[in-house]
């Protein structure tokens, strides 16, 4: 045995016996060192989160015009009461239609106190989206993420201003995505979430834990007797808000193109029957007397397969695309009719700005 050898033989009891007479020693100490390093690494509280964030949420306050009956004029009256977040140093406001619709002035309110009067740059009805602007310096924006997608199990943050008690904070999770039957033109896939999101909290951010912005709080889930369902609140994705935003910022109004038709994704048993993936398959249930599927030849019961030869994924994916062609271009589509397939030209139309279930 040489001398390197003997050397460690003796000297690891010795090492590995002072290294455990200090962890015993030492023990608590450094667990607790330890676990401080751990929460310090890991994002255990959401503090940071929120301090980038919330001074981009604001109170909103809607007031309208109301007939005084003890001088006979009109006055301004508080009618409404929501959040929004600034998403520009422009000072653009992202929030809901609903929270500023027929609102004859609007007041925001930032969290340092500074008040405005905001203008109404555009709004729109079927994705419940409204733009404002303040002009103003120095003005606090929430932290975007284009590249971010929200993923079930993603904790979420909702920040808002729930019955005017001030800026608040909620968490929970995201509960599921693509929820496509929660409007009445059914054209948006919501979020869900569990946080909680009460009257005062829609326009307002959900973020995620970094503090970027996941989505805009919209509404919370009621049972059909209009009982509140905890834990089943809903907003609508950034991306969509965002291409909403900027194109009520370009036009003042969204501009989508329309075939003047109902549909729905067609049914699995149906589908089989015609050889479809049901998912990739949509049906005509109804068509528009007058609008451009009907002047085309489309007919109830004909099954949509693609759009301008691009095979759709389903109902969503469709009326997304449709609404992305310019009004008064052509479209080739795909159609399947008595089991053949057939291409047909349609001059798309335009939607209404507000939302009809019988229009898409």
């Amino acid at each position: 045995m040489n001398f390197k050898t003997r050397f460690l033989y003796f000297f690891k009891p010795i090492f590995w016996g002072i290294i455990i007479a200090i962890l015993i020693i030492h023990g608590s100490q450094l667990g607790t060192t330890l676990i401080t390093f751990i929460s310090n690494d890991k994002v255990v509280s959401y503090s940071e989160s929120v301090k980038k964030a919330s001074p981009a949420v604001v109170n909103i306050y809607s007031q309208q015009y109301v007939n005084s009956t003890i001088d006979n004029k009109q006055h301004l009256q508080p009618t409404g009461l929501g959040s929004g977040i600034i998403v520009d140093k422009a000072g653009y406001i992202l929030t809901n239609y609903h929270v500023i619709d027929r609102a004859d002035q609007i007041l925001i309110a930032l969290q340092d106190g500074r008040l405005f009067t905001a203008s109404v740059v555009g709004s729109d009805a079927i994705t419940d989206l409204a733009v404002l602007q303040i002009k103003g310096k120095n003005l606090p924006v929430i932290p975007q993420n284009n590249q971010y997608q929200p993923q079930v199990g993603d904790i979420v943050l909702a920040i808002g201003n729930p019955y005017n008690l001030g800026q608040t904070i909620t968490q929970g999770i995201i509960s599921a995505t693509g929820r496509n039957g929660m409007s009445s033109s059914g054209r948006q896939d919501f979020l869900q979430t569990d946080a909680a999101i009460n009257e005062g909290n829609s326009g307002g951010a959900l973020i995620n834990s970094r503090g970027e912005l996941v989505g805009i709080n919209t509404s919370e889930f009621y049972t059909r007797n209009q009982n509140l369902s905890y834990g089943i609140s809903f907003a609508i994705p950034y991306k969509l808000s965002k291409r909403i935003m900027h194109s009520l910022i370009k036009d003042g109004r969204v501009i989508r193109g329309s075939l003047g038709i109902v549909a729905e994704n067609l049914d699995p048993l149906l589908a089989r029957l015609w050889g479809l993936k049901a998912q990739n398959s949509t049906i005509i249930k109804q068509v528009k007397e007058g609008g451009p599927a009907s002047d085309a030849g489309i007919e109830v019961n004909d099954i949509l397969l693609k759009i301008n030869n691009i095979e759709i994924e389903n109902l969503i994916f469709a009326m997304d695309m449709v609404a992305e062609i310019p009004p008064g271009s052509k479209a080739i589509l795909t159609i399947l009719r008595q089991g053949k397939e057939i291409e047909v030209e349609v001059i798309i139309g335009e939607l209404s700005s507000f939302p009809q279930n019988s229009n898409r």
